[in-house]
């Protein structure tokens, strides 16, 4: 069974049509990196999955739950993670996580072992107890992806994870969602990193006014001959 299952879907904006007949599915333990100019509507798409945006017609299905007849129960398997970090600036990393946690109904011992667990491999261990107004951008991007993450969802949707994250603190962040992955998780994320789409995709998804351009492993999309991601992304996308 696929962890989402997006079928047909559309969205327009002031006439303008975003998303168009939109359909794919991520499977367990599979990451989808969904690539595309600005304002092509990859955030769109991922708010619609979230829940955050309602779209003009299509399904969305996330595990067993129809996500728009269901939507509260489509959202308790989802974390979202938007392309700026949203934060309470006068908590600490440690309040954060426990105040997440509370709103997804985690025990609070758990809880608390989680965001141990989460602020020791995201390297926030030693600013646990300081508030996040003091926090480089970096810092804030790992507290709200461990925020994400304090219910154990099944579905991760990640838009631009690794903006202002150095080349340690990238790492780190891919090694967590490896954890997330081999626990059976499935990951959508959208990026402007191609090197980081080759490296942390399963399959790719090129978005062209509203509709996949191209869809496959980045074996398929190179078996035209062209051997760059980013001679790809450019040739289907018109950019170049």
């Amino acid at each position: 069974m696929s962890i989402l299952s997006i079928t047909a879907l559309e969205k327009s904006f002031a006439g303008r049509q975003i998303v168009d007949g939109l359909s794919l599915s991520i499977a367990p333990g599979e990451t989808y990196a969904l690539l595309g100019p600005n304002g092509v509507g990859k955030t769109t798409i991922l708010r619609m999955v979230a829940g955050l945006l309602r779209p003009d017609a299509g399904a969305i299905t996330v595990g067993p739950h129809d996500a728009l007849a269901a939507p509260l129960a489509a959202k308790a398997l989802i974390a979202w993670l938007p392309d700026e970090p949203l934060l309470y600036d006068r908590l600490s990393p440690m309040e954060y996580l426990q105040f997440i946690a509370g709103l997804w109904r985690v025990p609070a011992p758990v809880a608390r072992e989680r965001a141990v667990q989460l602020l020791d491999t995201l390297g926030l261990a030693a600013h646990a107890h300081q508030p996040c107004e003091s926090f480089s951008r970096g810092m804030k991007q790992k507290t709200v992806l461990a925020g994400a993450l304090i219910h154990e969802p099944s579905l991760l949707l990640l838009d631009e994870p690794f903006t202002g994250l150095d080349a340690a603190a990238s790492r780190l962040v891919q090694g967590l969602l490896r954890e997330r992955l081999a626990a059976g998780a499935a990951i959508l994320l959208t990026t402007h990193m191609l090197d980081a789409a080759e490296r942390l995709a399963d399959r790719i998804g090129i978005l062209h006014e509203g509709r996949l351009a191209a869809e496959g492993t980045l074996a398929s999309l190179r078996a035209g001959g062209v051997t760059s991601l980013e001679d790809i992304f450019l040739t289907l996308t018109g950019a170049a």
